[in-house]
C-alpha cells in the first residue's frame, strides 16, 4: 500500500481538547491530572460521531454554519459529560 494516510483525522479532536482546557477549571481536582484529561478526551471524543478529515478547512469549506454550530454544542455536552464523569469515578476511587 503506497497511500499516505497520516493526515486523516478525527476533526473533533482539536475542539474537544480546546473544550477540555476551557472547561477544566471549573475541575481543580481533573485538571491538575493529565492522565484523568485524556480520559475526558477518550469518553467525550468516543460520544460524538466521528467526522473525519484531510485538513481544517476541509470541514469549514463543506460543511453548512448550521452543522458547523451543532457540533459545537455537541462537543461542549459531550466533554461536559465526560468532566463530571471522571470526576465522580475519580471520587469513588480516591483519585
Amino acid at each position: 500500500m503506497s497511500a499516505k494516510f497520516e493526515s486523516v483525522r478525527n476533526s473533533h479532536e482539536v475542539a474537544v481538547f480546546r473544550q477540555i482546557l476551557e472547561q477544566a477549571g471549573r475541575f481543580p481536582d481533573l485538571a491538575a491530572n493529565d492522565d484523568l484529561l485524556a480520559d475526558v478526551a477518550c469518553l467525550a471524543l468516543n460520544a460524538l460521531s466521528p467526522r473525519y478529515i484531510r485538513h481544517a478547512v476541509d470541514l469549514s469549506f463543506y460543511t453548512p454554519d448550521a452543522s458547523l454550530l451543532a457540533d459545537a454544542a455537541a462537543v461542549r455536552a459531550a466533554v461536559e459529560s465526560a468532566l463530571e464523569f471522571v470526576q465522580t469515578q475519580a471520587a469513588h476511587r480516591g483519585t
